[in-house]
C-alpha cells in the first residue's frame, strides 16, 4: 500500500488544520493507521492510531482532547482533525500502515506534510 499525506501548511496558534493520509494499492480497511510526528532536532513522536475499521483509537497525551482521528474506508482515507494548535505542534506529520491490529512497528510509511504553528 502507498500512503499520500496532505493538508499541512502554515497557521496561527489556536487555529486547526486537517491532515488527509490516502492510500492506493490496497484498501486500508484491515489496515491500522497511525500519525507521526518529527520536530526539529527531535525524534519522531507517536501522535494518534486508529484500528481495523476505526473499532478503536488512541491519542499521545499530549494531543488528547485537540486532535482527532477517522477513518473513510470507502475514500481509502484517514485523516486527522487538528484543533487548537500550538507552536509546539510544529514539526512534519507522517501517516503510517501496518496490518497488525496493534502494530508495534509499521511497515508502510507516507512522506511528510509540514505543519507550522506560529504564536
Amino acid at each position: 500500500v502507498q500512503l499520500q499525506a496532505s493538508g499541512g501548511g502554515l497557521v496561527q496558534a489556536g487555529d486547526s488544520l486537517r491532515l488527509s493520509c490516502a492510500a492506493s494499492g490496497r484498501t486500508i480497511g484491515r489496515y491500522a493507521v497511525a500519525w507521526f510526528r518529527q520536530a526539529p532536532g527531535k525524534e519522531r513522536e507517536f501522535v494518534a492510531r486508529i484500528t481495523w475499521y476505526g473499532a478503536s483509537t488512541s491519542y499521545a497525551d499530549s494531543v488528547k482532547g485537540r486532535f482527532t482521528i477517522s477513518r473513510d474506508n470507502a475514500k481509502n482515507t484517514v485523516d486527522l482533525q487538528m484543533n487548537s494548535l500550538k507552536p509546539e505542534d510544529t514539526a512534519i506529520y507522517y501517516c503510517a500502515a501496518d496490518t497488525s491490529y496493534y502494530p508495534r512497528a509499521y511497515a508502510y510509511w507516507g512522506q511528510g506534510t509540514q505543519v507550522t504553528v506560529s504564536s
